[in-house]
């Protein structure tokens, strides 16, 4: 039987979800699942959890803990399939930092774990980490794929593929869900008879094409967002809104109350959540992936000093992700006593694309995924040492990307944009030279177009003092 091994379990509910869904999976059951974390407690929750979940479904999987960087290795040996789902410094400090010695410069952020400044010092805390998993896996498991949700994804997949032999793919949930969540936000609605094709980077792929029964939709999905952004589309009562957002099933509590406040707040004021992708698609052609909370500090159009009109006219959340944290931090205070102290826990397959992979891998069924691989060639005018987001084919022969060719000609220069900070921040965590830093934040199209140059360089100097021992030296 195969061996999973999950890094970073303390992630609990996302452990749930990944190797839930690996017990739930016949051609998994069975396998031998790995919990790695260096924190004792959140790794004791989510084993108490798993466990549970595991006895209720016949106790076919077995299930081992490993706590701390001294037993690293021996979680890892002999894996199948390794999930990275770490996040080095967590909330408090390191998040806290990346938001808050920025913002002294007049630089405000929203989510900051993939672009910008934010993003490029997660990345140098992050990727030290990853490349000790690689020695470790390159020794005790060179066979093992490594399925990595961790962001900043393309730099950290990047790193991974051209530093290390290690097989490696990058998975992101925006892609499973952006053809459905356009469509029933816009009220046209999702079925099983939608085609669809996204490439691009991550967070930064393109919807290329969407149609239903061979008829594109984009006409209709323009004229409607045109509509949504100006407060005039019709959305119907509360109860239909809510159906046609989640499908007509249950959501979680903390979820349909989100979805009311932004209901309400669309009756009230004829703003909403996507305003940002939605006028990045009627000046660009095309929708993309990611939320736009995420696409406001990718690009230089929505965050700006001069023109603070702009965070109300586009309902921008800045400072968004402490946010989540705080009420995540919240939730779990709430929620993780049914989870860990749960003897009757059981799960439901979720639609997670990790043990799907694992799967195909097993049993040789084929699926399409969404995955981020080196462009060797599959977007052709992309640079060939990004990291790119195209579907994929995973079958026992591994993960087979699709090569796409040329993107529209704007889509791919605004995708140049991000792919120029994710290869100057891997070259500066490969040669640990604060120049490199300082270029990659330069060049990050947000930062730029706020700060000047000097300003930029005492921001980022104070950023390696305050994550002084959460990263390398640099020099």
């Amino acid at each position: 039987m195969s061996k999973i091994t999950f890094m970073g379990a303390g992630s609990t509910v996302f452990a749930k979800n990944v190797l839930g869904d690996a017990m739930m999976t016949p051609a998994l059951a069975e396998s031998e699942i790995a919990l790695y974390d260096i924190d004792a407690v959140r790794l004791n929750e989510s084993a108490a959890m798993l466990e549970a979940i595991n006895r209720n479904n016949g106790s076919k999987a077995r299930i081992g803990k490993y706590l701390g960087i001294e037993n690293r290795k021996e979680a890892l040996r002999g894996a199948s399939y390794v999930v990275n789902a770490i996040q080095v410094g967590g909330y408090d400090p390191c998040t806290i930092t990346d938001f808050e010695i920025p913002k002294k410069y007049g630089l405000r952020q929203t989510i900051a774990d993939t672009l910008g400044v934010g993003g490029v010092f997660r990345a140098l805390r992050t990727i030290p980490v990853m490349m000790d998993f690689a020695r470790d896996m390159e020794e005790v498991c060179p066979d093992a794929w490594l399925l990595n949700y961790t962001n900043p994804m393309a730099m950290l997949t990047g790193t991974m593929l051209r530093y290390t032999s290690v097989k490696t793919v990058g998975l992101c949930h925006s892609v499973q869900v952006c053809a459905p969540t356009l469509l029933n936000e816009l009220g046209i609605g999702y079925d099983d008879r939608v085609q669809y094709t996204i490439a691009g980077i991550n967070h930064q792929a393109w919807l290329l094409e969407c149609k239903r029964d061979g008829v594109d939709l984009y006409p209709e999905i323009k004229r409607r967002a045109r509509l949504y952004n100006a407060g005039k589309l019709e959305i119907g009562t509360w109860e239909e809104r809510r159906n046609l957002l989640s499908n007509g099933e249950p959501l979680p509590g903390h979820e349909e109350d989100r979805m009311r406040e932004e209901y309400d707040l669309y009756q009230r004021t004829g703003r909403h959540g996507d305003m940002v992708r939605l006028e990045l698609m009627l000046r660009f052609g095309y929708y993309i992936t990611e939320s736009s909370e995420h696409n406001a500090e990718y690009t230089p159009y929505f965050i700006k000093r001069s023109y603070p009109e702009l965070i109300d006219r586009f309902n921008v959340p800045l400072d968004e992700y402490p946010r989540r944290c705080i009420r995540q931090i919240e939730e779990w205070k709430a929620r993780g006593r049914e989870l860990t102290e749960n003897p009757d826990l059981k799960h439901t397959r979720s639609r997670e694309y990790a043990s799907y992979i694992m799967e195909a891998m097993e049993t040789d069924r084929p699926i399409k995924i969404g995955g981020n691989v080196l462009n060797t060639g599959l977007i052709t005018n992309l640079p060939r040492n990004a990291c790119v987001e195209v579907p994929c084919m995973v079958d026992r022969n591994g993960v087979r990307p699709t090569v796409i060719g040329d993107l529209p000609e704007q889509c791919a220069a605004l995708n140049r944009t991000n792919i120029n900070v994710q290869l100057m921040a891997i070259e500066a965590a490969r040669t640990r030279s604060k120049d490199a830093v300082y270029q990659a934040v330069m060049l990050d199209p947000h930062t730029c177009a706020e700060l000047s140059i000097d300003d930029i360089v005492a921001m980022c100097d104070e950023l390696f003092e305050a994550h002084r021992g959460w990263m390398p030296e640099y020099h």
